[in-house]
């Protein structure tokens, strides 16, 4: 995931740091995540152009936004849990960096320090990152990738507290490089793990009722859930359709409508010889199948 961030950042000062209306940071070796120590000066004395340092300095995690809530997800007739993810908050400071040398007519101190402006407004533009904006900037629109596309990532700009070890950091980048100014910003990633396998899903429950001590009244009833499925290849659900619970002489008795997912569930439905049969748009309405209460296999998928 932090690859991944540091991959929007680069897309993000791309994009958004402009001078006079044009993009600064137009080559790819004029923004660097590497060390801003004495190799990374010689870098931009060769570049000969102004650059920009993004380095990832630190990492704490954000107990803050710490919780134990699971999620649960369906992916056909498998049940998933997943583990709720750490929030990580990646601590970054970013120096800008001229290639030219002080003197009476050039001042390189100047760029450097309109550079870290124009940063610092295009952070400062943003509460939270959004990948598909901004990956939207470029020319020509692109994607974001897909493990990041539906995430949120909160920014922090120029926390009050400021940096706590500013003079032991620049003390270890090297006896050449003098104290320079950075944007200090604190930035939030999600640390997910993968999806646990729970189980299959659960289609069939049953009620049983019965007067104490009377056993002759015992009376069972049963909730009954399956997937409605076209006839593509592989079948994908059917959001929205509609599904009866026919009788053997196809009479209706029971009427209801899948979910986004395609789940149907009909409940309080007696033991005995049943069909369920879907009708969708453009799908049109399905053959009705015959099936059992209780279903021996659990599956009473309709597909169409």
């Amino acid at each position: 995931m932090i690859p991944l961030l540091d991959n929007l950042l680069r897309q993000l000062f791309r994009t958004s740091i402009l001078h006079n209306g044009l993009p600064v940071l137009v080559k790819d070796a004029q923004l660097g995540f590497q060390p801003p120590d004495d190799d990374w000066r010689t870098l931009v004395f060769l570049n000969n152009d102004l650059s920009l340092n993004v380095y990832l300095v630190d990492m704490r995690e954000n107990r803050k936004l710490r919780t134990n809530e699971r999620e649960r997800m369906v992916q056909g007739s498998d049940v998933f849990e997943v583990p709720p993810p750490r929030r990580v908050d990646c601590h970054y400071l970013i120096s800008a960096w001229s290639p030219a040398k002080a003197s009476p007519a050039v001042d390189p101190t100047l760029d450097e320090h309109g550079l870290l402006a124009e940063t610092a407004r295009v952070l400062g533009a943003h509460d939270e990152l959004d990948p598909v904006a901004i990956y939207a900037l470029s020319n020509p629109p692109q994607l974001p990738p897909p493990p990041i596309a539906d995430e949120r990532f909160p920014l922090t700009l120029l926390p009050v507290e400021g940096f706590p070890k500013y003079a032991e950091f620049w003390g270890t980048m090297g006896d050449k490089n003098r104290w320079k100014p950075c944007i200090y910003t604190v930035i939030t990633v999600a640390l997910k793990e993968q999806p646990l396998w729970v189980g299959p899903m659960v289609t069939t429950t049953f009620t049983r009722t019965f007067v104490r001590d009377n056993p002759a009244t015992e009376n069972t009833r049963f909730h009954i859930g399956g997937i409605v499925y076209d006839n593509a290849v592989p079948p994908q659900p059917v959001a929205l359709a509609w599904v009866e619970l026919l009788n053997p002489t196809n009479q209706r008795i029971a009427f209801t409508r899948a979910d986004a997912l395609g789940r149907f569930v009909f409940a309080d439905v007696a033991a005995g010889a049943w069909q369920v049969r879907a009708s969708a748009m453009p799908q049109g309405i399905s053959p009705a199948r015959a099936i059992t209460v209780p279903e021996p296999t659990g599956n009473y998928d309709i597909s169409f």
